[in-house]
């Protein structure tokens, strides 16, 4: 089996949830981070959940959620789906996502991580119209996020670089790279081209589910790039709080896609920061994400 195929495994296995009893399912975790959940590892598994009660094939038009707790990749996570709603068109899910905390020496305690709103509707004709999409240098003109650690990892702690340079799931090619050891302050907005090769043909709400996963990476760090500041910064504390995403049109994540992204504003330890997802010239899907971004000054 290829790197790859492996990747595209381990992808496709995080999202495949095992139902519990009806409307209640649960999600396997895989360190794609770190000790805690990644983020979009919770909105795909969100999304499908939500997608499991479903009477018709609809798609995901749009998800707000909000990120409340850290969660734990020791322990599965489970989903528990409320049905808001469900009209001839429109139908709404509530979906929970619960871990529970062992105590020693008492009964495990439930704890909810996150809580999402989605709508689906079917796809149907009617009034269009969007903007141009952003020209960028084509993807076939840029190195991949793999080949431009090489160049840092030299400078990245021994401790660090075996994580620095595992490989993502998504492909991705950052189209102005930004040094993640000694950034400099820069307008806040950032593109990169992304995909997941070899996915193959797959359900819509697949699809939706892994471009929700793919647009947690780099936007809460948009609103880091005005103050010369990335991950790797020492006293950095960064955090998605909430994520809404509204899906447009159709989109095939086998192929590459546009992620553009920008922040307008960052203030009282928060910053405020959007992304539009676009192929083939067509508006397909739209983000926004308010992220935590402290940063402790060591004493001297």
């Amino acid at each position: 089996m290829s790197d790859n195929s492996q990747l595209i495994d381990e992808l496709l296995a995080t999202i495949a949830l095992i139902e519990v009893t009806p409307d209640v399912f649960e999600g396997k975790s895989h360190d794609y981070v770190g000790s805690r959940i990644f983020g979009g590892q919770v909105l795909a598994q969100a999304i499908m959940a939500a997608a499991h009660t479903l009477d018709q094939d609809k798609p995901c038009h749009s998800l707000h959620g909000y990120f409340l707790r850290g969660g734990d990749i020791n322990q599965p996570v489970i989903y528990q789906v409320r049905r808001l709603r469900d009209g001839r068109s429109l139908s709404a899910r509530e979906v929970t996502a619960i871990q529970y905390k062992e105590v020693r020496g008492k009964p495990p305690i439930e704890q909810v991580i996150f809580s999402m709103i989605a709508s689906f509707s079917p796809m149907e004709d009617g009034l269009a119209y969007q903007e141009d999409m952003p020209v960028y240098p084509p993807p076939e003109d840029l190195l991949t996020e793999q080949d431009l650690k090489e160049e840092y990892v030299g400078k990245v702690p021994d401790a660090l670089k075996a994580r620095f340079m595992r490989r993502r799931h998504v492909e991705i090619k950052p189209v102005k790279p930004r040094n993640p050891i000694n950034p400099e302050p820069m307008k806040p907005k950032q593109a990169n081209w992304l995909r997941i090769r070899e996915l193959g043909n797959q359900p819509v709400a697949i699809q939706q589910a892994l471009l929700a996963f793919s647009s947690d990476f780099y936007l809460v760090g948009t609103g880091l790039m005005s103050h010369g500041v990335s991950f790797m910064t020492s006293g950095l504390q960064a955090a998605s709080i909430d994520h809404s995403m509204h899906f447009h049109r159709e989109f095939d994540l086998n192929d590459w896609l546009l992620y553009d992204m920008w922040s307008d504003t960052t203030s009282n330890a928060k910053g405020l920061n959007h992304g539009q997802f676009w192929q083939d010239g067509k508006l397909v899907a739209t983000v926004q994400q308010e992220g935590l971004m402290r940063l402790r000054v060591p004493k001297s």
